[in-house]
């Protein structure tokens, strides 16, 4: 009997289911505003509004896919808003910076609760709450499932979260940027004020300049641009799962 004859169709079959996994992988950093965790309070957290984000993310992290978060501190602390009263925008920025830590340090409490191991690392040293960004423990930690919480932006003054984001995306190589906001996708103008605003479903970078979009801003979208890293814009309270969203399957907003 030719054994290898009928081994050919199982090796085949195994292949097969490798090369699928393959596609579905996704590693991707998701950016979470600061005010999202306020919910319908205008400073401070809404904890049930932020069981609703650890819900999202422990789906997604219990997948095939590598899950990180780029929070803002909008809820608690904005350096640009505090700037244009003539304080020093650095000074601010950095303050701004410790909002976000403290929201990542909340995330990671609740994720933990739900029993998703969770790492937070922050561009600022804050060694006796959160690891230092160190880009490739920063990969080995999702590598071993872990759910990543960046903090700190980008450590810089006069940078916004949105482009620590998208940096954090690049340096650990990413497939996409998930950027959450309120509603489900990119607008026309903003369908809270402008009842015939039309969403689009896909649109390029070059788009969102011309059109003066505020998806995210100009430094942010053109570093993605450069880097061909894509950004999916969704609603973060709608029906869809983030595994929906991942997987092309959600109701969103692409710019590529």
């Amino acid at each position: 009997m030719d054994w290898s004859t009928g081994l050919r169709p199982v090796r085949m079959s195994l292949n097969q289911l490798i090369i699928s996994m393959e596609k579905t992988f996704k590693r991707v950093v998701i950016k979470v505003s600061g005010e999202a965790m306020s919910g319908d309070k205008e400073t401070g957290l809404d904890i049930n509004i932020v069981s609703q984000i650890v819900d999202k993310i422990k789906t997604a992290s219990e997948t095939n896919h590598q899950i990180s978060v780029v929070v803002g501190g909008g809820n608690f602390f904005r350096g640009r808003e505090i700037a244009k009263s003539g304080d020093e925008r650095a000074a601010a920025d950095y303050i701004g910076m410790l909002a976000t830590a403290m929201n990542a340090l909340v995330l990671q409490i609740e994720l933990e609760k739900v029993g998703i191991q969770t790492r937070v690392m922050t561009a600022l040293d804050m060694k006796s709450v959160a690891e230092p960004f160190i880009r490739r423990r920063a990969i080995r930690h999702l590598e071993k499932g872990r759910v990543v919480i960046f903090a700190a932006g980008t450590g810089l003054p006069f940078n916004s979260t949105d482009l620590a984001a998208v940096v954090r995306a690049l340096e650990i190589s990413a497939d996409m940027v998930l950027k959450a906001t309120l509603v489900d996708g990119v607008y026309t103008a903003d369908p809270k004020k402008d009842k015939n605003a039309a969403k689009i479903d896909k649109l390029s970078f070059e788009d969102v300049r011309q059109k003066r979009l505020k998806v995210m801003d100009l430094p942010a979208v053109t570093l993605a641009e450069e880097n061909d890293l894509p950004i999916r814009v969704f609603k973060l309270f709608g029906n869809n799962s983030l595994v929906d969203i991942i997987e092309g399957r959600g109701d969103y907003s692409e710019i590529s």
